[in-house]
């Protein structure tokens, strides 16, 4: 996506609406430092919003093989960046997930890949954290699924509150990890202590 051709339909439309948002700001949209800016907008915003075009369900069943392995697979110090929904500002953090299969595994990067689709749209982080742990659950049908997401909100640091340093995380999870022991497993492997 958005090498070459490959942007999508509306693209010309953005970028006129964006003319017509630098001269509400106060700006001249014709001097020479913002002569591009308008198309320039419009197709970051469709590369920051590609993931309305893509399928997370077919991504982890393009790589779905049949395994006896039934222990926790952890993904986890996954980078993702997206867009807060009610500022259009970023979002951007970690993201850690585990499942433990039942009989099908899918290779570790499409788990990667489900993550990067989902953060690809207007978000919440709530949202996110639930969209990525239902895809899994629903397209690997795994004994459970847990997601936790960490994440800085610009929305929180470059206006409102400006609180530089806040995280914000959330967690989602089914099956298996609805026991106590198997979460508390999850967290003690994902920071890195001997269980």
């Amino acid at each position: 996506m958005a090498k070459g051709n490959e942007f999508r339909e509306g693209l010309e439309e953005l970028a006129f609406h964006y003319e017509k948002i630098l001269s509400l700001l106060g700006e001249d949209p014709s001097r020479e430092g913002l002569e591009k800016t308008p198309m320039r907008v419009a197709k970051a915003m469709q590369v920051l919003t590609r993931g309305y075009t893509q399928d997370p369900h077919k991504v982890l069943t393009d790589a779905l093989f049949e395994e006896k392995y039934n222990q926790m697979v952890i993904v986890k110090d996954i980078d993702f960046f997206s867009m807060c929904e009610h500022h259009m500002l970023p979002f951007y953090g970690k993201a850690h997930v585990a499942y433990i299969p039942n009989g099908k595994i899918t290779g570790l990067s499409k788990v990667a890949r489900v993550i990067d689709i989902f953060s690809h749209r207007l978000q919440v982080q709530e949202r996110l954290t639930e969209q990525i742990k239902d895809c899994i659950q629903d397209t690997l049908c795994p004994l459970g699924v847990m997601v936790v997401l960490e994440a800085k909100h610009m929305c929180m640091q470059m206006r409102g509150v400006e609180k530089q340093n806040a995280i914000t995380t959330t967690s989602s999870f089914s099956g298996a990890f609805n026991q106590a022991k198997t979460r508390e497993e999850f967290m003690t492997l994902l920071h890195g202590k001997n269980i």
